[in-house]
């Protein structure tokens, strides 16, 4: 368990990938709503 571990943690961390142990964070999408509000124009 450590670096070359593609299981672990660490592992995903030095690999670059994602998984069960090491979730992305999630982006907030705007609503529909936000979108479309009319007090937001340019």
């Amino acid at each position: 368990m450590g670096k070359g571990d593609k299981k672990s943690k660490r592992g995903k961390i030095i690999n670059g990938t994602y998984g069960t142990r090491r979730k992305r964070k999630i982006k907030k999408r705007p609503t529909v709503e936000e979108k479309i509000s009319p007090g937001k124009k340019k």
